[in-house]
């Protein structure tokens, strides 16, 4: 009779070490080892954010109607992507003179709906078919002289996107630039323990 009310304690003993969730989580952080170094390093902070008035622009509103309506909250991004694209800012503002600005990150499906329905204006994907929809997505554009620049306007222009698409490819993002529905300024993190590829579709 003792051993049979001491074996399942004597077994959870046993297997506790087997049993450590933080030890799960651990490992899951490190399947992708250069969120680990980024997460372990020094966490970059956000910019602070600019005056609403730069986003409501004619110019602006030419490129991306209703701009002055997304969210640019960082802390709406999941932690490791936040980080990975701040490291892509860093990148392009200290290596090659180009400040980035983050227009537009998570996006709830009523908006999603509504940029759909632009006839593809912005996106091809519906609700829950982005990633934006996860935190897991952004859309960045260029500061230059105090002005936001979208489009592709000059040499300088595609440059910096150019620049930005490969630069997000090496910390491992999808770079819209790539896709056929080129959308050069939107970037995205796939693999993450908060990811289903199965509700995306691009």
């Amino acid at each position: 009779m003792v051993l049979l009310l001491t074996f399942p304690v004597l077994v959870v003993v046993q297997m506790q070490g087997l049993l450590d969730f933080n030890n799960y989580r651990e490992a899951e952080r490190e399947s992708n080892p250069l969120v680990a170094s980024l997460l372990r390093g020094e966490r970059l902070a956000p910019p602070q954010p600019l005056p609403p008035e730069v986003f409501t622009t004619r110019e602006v509103e030419s490129v991306r109607p209703d701009l002055r309506l997304a969210n640019r909250k960082w802390d709406r991004l999941k932690p490791e992507f936040a980080q990975i694209l701040l490291q892509v800012y860093k990148e392009m503002r200290d290596k090659y003179g180009y400040r980035m600005v983050l227009i537009e990150g998570y996006r709830s499906p009523e908006r999603q709906q509504r940029l759909k329905s632009k006839s593809g204006y912005v996106t091809n994907a519906g609700p829950y078919q982005s990633y934006h929809q996860f935190g897991l997505a952004a859309d960045s554009a260029f500061l230059r002289n105090g002005k936001l620049v979208i489009a592709i306007e000059d040499d300088w222009t595609q440059r910096g996107y150019n620049l930005y698409g490969k630069l997000a490819e090496k910390y491992g993002l999808t770079w819209g630039g790539n896709w056929s529905f080129q959308d050069f300024g939107h970037v995205e993190l796939h693999g993450t323990r908060y990811d289903d590829p199965s509700k995306h579709r691009r």
